[in-house]
């Protein structure tokens, strides 16, 4: 036995030739079939064509958010259109109240003035009843002493001397005067003949008929009906026209001092007015 058999080796044990050659042999393989896939892989791959949908996030977050702005817009326009109400309303009642203010005023406005009218209708009413009264006391008076006096009265004042007053006048005129002079205030109406409304020739008829004198009816036939006198030698009684003789558009009665009474028009009524105030055309003396 050697002496150094027993003395370990501190070199590395040799492979087995079998093992390497093995091993040599697997991986010579296995880069062969890499090779090889390598080599066939282009020609044989298909191209990948699945497409993957991402989840659309941002059109979605879009079309949120547009329908909260429209939201948001018809929520302004809501409360816009209510506030447009609301004011509309408070200005309907505020008119309202306005109109219902005035309709109260003029409703009272018109009952004081028909109460104003209404009185002042009665006060004229009882005015009018006392004239009438007066006039009617007048008038039995007249016609009493009328009928006492006889014709021969009234024959011999036919002849009378002018007077400048109707205070001095008796007879025949003296009734055709009074008469006309108690219907000052009467109401004028064409074709009135009395007893309270006349028309001018109607009046001047009236009062030649309390001395029993009839005359025509008409301004136009009382202007020729006696002998024409001249306007500076006038008696009382005596009938003044205006217009031209049988052609007169207007008639009164001479009273004296310069005076005449005629039923003159529906703004003044039977009056009693200076010959200044309207001079007359002419004169007719009928008595």
């Amino acid at each position: 036995m050697s002496h150094t058999a027993h003395i370990p080796s501190h070199r590395k044990p040799r492979q087995r030739a079998s093992k390497s050659a093995l091993r040599a042999g697997v991986a010579g393989g296995f880069l062969s079939t890499i090779a090889v896939a390598g080599a066939a892989g282009p020609a044989q791959a298909e191209p990948v064509t699945q497409t993957i949908e991402m989840p659309t996030i941002a059109s979605n977050f879009s079309a949120a958010a547009a329908a909260s702005a429209q939201a948001t817009q018809q929520l302004a326009l809501d409360i816009e259109k209510q506030a447009d109400q609301d004011a509309a309303a408070a200005k309907a009642a505020k008119d309202a109240k306005k109109a219902h203010a005035e309709a109260v005023r003029k409703d009272e406005a018109k009952k004081k003035a028909e109460a104003a009218e209404k009185k002042a209708k009665a006060e004229a009413e009882a005015k009018e009843r006392a004239e009438r009264a007066s006039r009617s006391t007048e008038r039995t008076t007249l016609s009493a002493s009328t009928g006492s006096s006889g014709s021969s009265s009234s024959g011999s004042s036919a002849s009378a001397p002018s007077s400048s007053s109707s205070s001095n006048v008796s007879g025949s005129a003296a009734s055709i005067v009074a008469f006309a002079k108690a219907q000052v205030g009467d109401a004028y109406v064409s074709g009135g003949t009395g007893p309270n409304a006349w028309d001018c020739s109607g009046l001047v008829q009236a009062a030649y008929r309390t001395a029993n004198i009839d005359l025509p009816r008409v301004s136009q036939a009382q202007s020729t009906a006696g002998t024409q006198v001249s306007l500076d030698n006038l008696q009382p009684g005596d009938i003044l026209y205006w217009g031209g003789a049988g052609s007169a558009y207007h008639v009164a009665i001479y009273i004296g001092g310069g005076q005449f009474v005629g039923a003159q028009n529906s703004s003044t009524g039977t009056v009693q007015r200076s010959m200044d105030y309207d001079r007359p055309t002419g004169a007719v003396r009928v008595l």
